[in-house]
């Protein structure tokens, strides 16, 4: 039972690990993105919104419903990232 615990722990450990460097990933991906859209003029932006929006109508017109919540929460960082970028 101690064995079971302690492997537990390590494996618990493990994904924690794994978990901050997603994390990590994703604030870096998130600092140069938004580096790379504040060197955009502002038809540049909206053209890049418009291509995004169409993007994602097309990928949630063919998956599965499953797909429109993680949609809606993909949207929701698409949107905020593109609208009110880090500072």
């Amino acid at each position: 039972m101690k064995n079971l615990i302690a492997e537990l722990l390590v494996r618990l450990a493990e994904k924690e690990e794994e978990s901050k460097e997603l994390v990590a990933q994703v604030e870096a991906l998130e600092i140069v993105v938004t580096a790379l859209l504040r060197k955009l003029d502002s038809e540049q932006l909206q053209q890049i919104n418009v291509s995004i929006s169409d993007a994602m109508q097309t990928a949630s017109s063919s998956m599965a419903a499953d797909f429109t919540q993680d949609a809606s929460l993909l949207e929701n960082y698409i949107q905020r990232l593109l609208n009110h970028p880090r500072q």
